[in-house]
């Protein structure tokens, strides 16, 4: 593979240690002074993570800003005049609660992102930890008919294989992979460059609702901060770290997308791309990723194979299944012996055993050393010769 598409995650750095100082961010007087570093806006998140290792807590990094000793002018003045507790009220008013490095909820994989993990999070929803496997989808603003369609179809699949899809919430292939994730009852995560309470586009407003109540919507924005361009790039380093793959469905040269993909391969994470037509000009990026080492996938069915998540598709029994033979399809969500999936089906084991051999003969199932595992596609019956 082509060095560009294989780097290995960045070595810690003697100089910016991964994470933050312990208990940075704990405690009441923490939380809130990192509440306030939390929304300022004129120092970036890897100066505030070498100055969280400079000052040792979140309190001392708030009274370096405060004192003009770190960030800017503006910094200062609005560190000075902030209310911690009216930046929380506002969270929670919102239905967000905010999350510090202390905090469980602060998942490990933020902390890839050695020289700027976010200070902080507003998230709504369901917790970070837990989530199941999380893959990230990502694409065209402006995509085709086509690229919404295969964005929707991986969402779906991802979310049928218990999986869990985050992206930004955008118009084109982000949203068509969200709405495809909650379409197969499965999970979401949306990562927003802009406050919790300012969606963007406004036209999102009620997809993120629908994420919110079964996933989360996670943002590093305190509420009231706009959605700007610069934002974006930085939102995109969360959902690289956030995800065990990044997908690129489509996008044109230039593409905001090759950001998220630079962000994966430094955090080193996966890549697949969705491959399309040379004169398309949707397809330059997927096949200039695939063309430098960048796993091609045709599909939901190669991507799900590749992530080892293929055994874990939820797929509907075929009709006219014998009552005793339709729980055990059901219950075979990976390779399992018979007494196995006798005790899930709720069945004794001759009467699953029976059951085995009879949809292993409709070539719906078959044996591997033993145990038994769903067929991805049933192959037609072996002729009858004349």
């Amino acid at each position: 593979m082509p060095a560009e598409l294989s780097r290995e995650p960045v070595a810690d750095d003697a100089d910016v240690p991964r994470g933050f100082p312990e208990g940075f961010g704990a405690g009441e007087e923490e939380r809130a002074a990192t509440l306030v570093l939390v929304s300022l806006l004129g120092i970036a998140p890897k100066r505030l993570h070498a100055l969280a290792w400079a000052e040792g807590t979140a309190s001392g990094c708030l009274a370096a800003i405060r004192s003009g000793a770190a960030g800017s002018q503006a910094d200062g003045a609005f560190a000075r005049a902030a209310d911690p507790s009216s930046i929380a009220a506002a969270a929670t008013a919102l239905g967000a609660r905010f999350v510090t490095p202390a905090d469980a909820e602060y998942v490990r994989p933020l902390l890839d992102l050695l020289a700027d993990p976010p200070i902080g999070l507003f998230v709504k929803g369901r917790p970070l930890t837990g989530m199941p496997d999380v893959v990230a989808v990502v694409g065209a603003r402006n995509c085709s008919s086509l690229g919404n369609e295969m964005a929707m179809d991986i969402g779906s699949a991802l979310g049928s294989a218990g999986a869990c899809v985050v992206s930004g919430a955008a118009r084109g292939i982000d949203a068509a992979a969200h709405r495809g994730a909650l379409a197969a009852g499965g999970t979401s995560i949306a990562v927003l460059g802009s406050g919790i309470d300012l969606p963007y586009p406004k036209g999102s407003a009620q997809l993120l609702e629908r994420i919110a109540a079964v996933g989360a919507v996670v943002t590093e924005y305190a509420p009231g901060v706009k959605a700007e361009p610069f934002r974006f790039p930085a939102r995109n380093r969360l959902v690289a770290a956030l995800s065990r793959a990044l997908v690129v469905v489509e996008g044109a040269e230039g593409s905001g997308s090759m950001i998220s993909v630079e962000h994966a391969l430094d955090l080193g994470r996966d890549v697949f791309a969705v491959p399309g037509t040379v004169t398309n000009p949707l397809a330059q990026v997927p096949l200039a990723l695939i063309r430098e080492g960048a796993t091609l996938i045709r599909g939901a069915d190669d991507l799900l194979a590749d992530l080892g998540l293929a055994a874990r598709l939820a797929v509907a029994p075929p009709p006219g299944l014998p009552d005793d033979e339709r729980r055990i399809y059901e219950q075979m969500v990976e390779p399992l012996l018979p007494d196995a999936l006798a005790r899930r089906a709720g069945i004794s084991i001759p009467t699953a055993v029976t059951a085995l051999v009879s949809l292993e003969m409709k070539h719906l199932v078959r044996a591997v050393g033993g145990r038994y595992e769903r067929r991805l596609s049933a192959p037609a019956p072996p002729a009858v010769p004349r």
